[in-house]
């Protein structure tokens, strides 16, 4: 206490040293936004490796937590593997989501130019994608299996057929496997040189939509 005026003093702040830069004070982050935070990370790690190849350590020290910590979000490596993935498969819906105010044939166009160029992009990582379901691999199966699902819902519907709830199908069958067709085409497209390409994205397309016309 002062001697003179009752108040309680309080104790000096602590001096910055000069030229030295203040350390910003690390905010607390949420539960649900660090489990984003990591699940970004391995997003942007995917660009340049597949998802097996994925280091938890690697991930753990650019969100500048340990790796127990980690675990403690995402219980085994497989659940932060399939959250990473499921991710990844709603990214790709979302960047080849056409615009709905198009007509429905320019907006297969525009899924398709879209979807070759994410491939392109990421390649290695979405070969990796195919493989791990083609290989069997119990989770890239199912996220796999849900997002080639929800891409033939998409088409089923700018072709205007109301079969995504009937498995047996004949147009959904159809769709279903030409998508597979669309994906190793924009695949091997991509994996040439550009000087080697025998014909532009454009033209890719171009044979996607004839192949689906030849098959209707």
């Amino acid at each position: 206490m002062s001697q003179g005026g009752g108040t309680e003093s309080t104790p000096d702040a602590p001096t910055q040293k000069a030229g030295v830069p203040a350390t910003p004070a690390r905010r607390r982050l949420s539960a649900d936004d660090r489990r984003k935070q990591l699940v970004g990370i391995g997003l942007m790690m995917l660009r340049a490796q597949p998802i097996h190849e994925l280091s938890i350590d690697a991930v753990a020290a650019e969100a500048g937590i340990s790796r127990g910590l980690l675990f403690h979000y995402f219980p085994t490596k497989r659940d932060f593997y399939i959250a990473v993935m499921r991710a990844a498969g709603r990214r790709l819906l979302r960047v080849t989501k056409p615009d709905a105010s198009l007509p429905p044939a320019d907006q297969l166009r525009q899924m398709l130019l879209a979807f070759v160029a994410f491939v392109s992009r990421r390649r290695d990582s979405y070969i990796s994608f195919v493989r791990g379901a083609a290989g069997g691999d119990v989770f890239v199966v199912e996220v796999y299996a849900e997002t080639r699902a929800a891409l033939t819902a998409r088409v089923l519907t700018l072709l205007d057929q109301d079969a995504e709830d009937q498995p047996s199908s004949p147009v959904r069958l159809t769709v279903h496997a030409w998508l597979a067709y669309v994906e190793d085409l924009a695949i091997e497209w991509s994996g040439l040189p550009e000087a080697e390409r025998p014909y532009s994205a454009e033209q890719l397309v171009d044979r996607m939509l004839s192949a689906l016309k030849a098959l209707s």
